[in-house]
């Protein structure tokens, strides 16, 4: 099944976000290896060239390791996954609040709101 992806932004960053979600939720664990560009681009429904783009992007950055035998791995350094996964969660929670205090919430409301959703699981 394709990928969704948002035609207003570059499809390349959003695969980086996609793939970089994925690492650090676990579905690709440290170490694990990665499909290759071709298996990705596929599924994802764009062109190689692009997932090679993202993969490039995400090397850069340390999360993925090229191997000449064994592909593209994740790092298994678990400290810069959980620390890129506490700054993704900063960023979902910031947007979170900006938007319930455009709407009026206040403080306390929205963490009566946060409680009251965590308890209805």
């Amino acid at each position: 099944m394709a990928w969704i992806l948002d035609s207003d932004r570059p499809i390349y960053a959003q695969l980086v976000e996609r793939i970089q979600m994925q690492i650090v939720s676990g579905h690709y664990p440290p170490g694990a290896k990665l499909p290759s560009v071709r298996e990705l681009a596929a599924e994802a429904a764009v062109n190689p060239n692009t997932m090679q783009k993202a993969f490039s992007e995400l090397e850069r950055s340390g999360l993925i390791i090229t191997q000449r035998t064994n592909g593209r791995i994740v790092t298994e350094d678990t400290e810069m996954i959980n620390n890129i996964r506490q700054s993704l969660a900063k960023e979902h929670l910031d947007l979170f609040i900006a938007k319930m205090l455009e709407l009026g919430f206040t403080k306390e409301q929205i963490i009566a709101f946060i409680e009251k959703a965590v308890q209805e699981g």
